[in-house]
């Protein structure tokens, strides 16, 4: 067996988006530094500004592009330390499960369901971070749990998620500088996604299928942007 085909057994999708990640990460160092030696020490808030984080005021005023480019920006090593790490355990689990490219879907939908979400509970802030869409992969797997109700396996990986989920909201409520609705925002987009994605397991027609999910996943992108004019 090659490499390649040792990859596409694999975890290509999400190794490749852990690949992004540290990339856009590094690209930013070599242009803008560190401030300070500290391991946990932020980028500056222009660093960021500039590098595509999520600000309502720029998206309102025409950078569009700023709903995608967040989840593939942090702030400080630590910062993308955790989310990578998370992103490889957990995405593995999606991708074996979902599919290369089902888990690109969710992935970039519930990352921009959850900048939608973060601009519109908090329009004057300033945000990035992979974890929107990581919340999304947790939705999915947990919906997934209803979808296939009679896999004991999948169900005790979903419970061990929902935990882990209630856990990291109710630390959101009390932490400072996390984006709380982002996370939620993934959540829910990673959940309508999964069950949109689910499709062919409820209809024989592979057509009827194929443009069920189409549709859905327009709706959840449309419904979106309807949040987005509310702004």
């Amino acid at each position: 067996m090659n490499v390649w085909q040792r990859i596409r057994r694999g975890s290509p999708v999400i190794v490749g988006l852990i690949i992004i990640n540290v990339l856009v990460f590094l690209w930013m160092l070599f242009e803008f530094g560190i401030q300070g030696i500290s391991l946990a020490s932020p980028f500056s808030v222009q660093s960021l500004d500039q590098s595509g984080a999520l600000s309502g005021t720029a998206v309102q005023a025409g950078e569009w592009w700023r709903l995608i480019t967040p989840m593939f920006i942090h702030v400080t090593f630590e910062h993308i330390a955790l989310n990578m790490i998370t992103l490889y355990f957990l995405g593995r689990y999606v991708e074996m499960t979902f599919g290369h490219w089902r888990t690109l879907v969710i992935y970039l939908v519930s990352g921009f369901t959850g900048n939608v979400w973060s601009m519109f509970f908090h329009p004057e802030g300033l945000s990035a971070g992979a974890s929107t869409a990581i919340f999304g992969l947790f939705g999915a797997f947990i919906a997934l749990d209803v979808i296939e109700q009679n896999n004991p396996a999948i169900h005790a990986i979903a419970r061990q998620f929902s935990i882990l989920v209630v856990v990291n909201l109710v630390f959101d409520i009390f932490a400072v500088g996390i984006d709380i609705w982002g996370h939620i925002g993934g959540l829910i987009g990673g959940i309508a996604v999964a069950f949109l994605l689910s499709v062919p397991k409820r209809y024989n027609n592979p057509a009827v299928s194929r443009w069920l999910r189409v549709v859905g996943l327009i709706g959840v992108v449309v419904a979106n942007f309807g949040l987005i004019r509310l702004f």
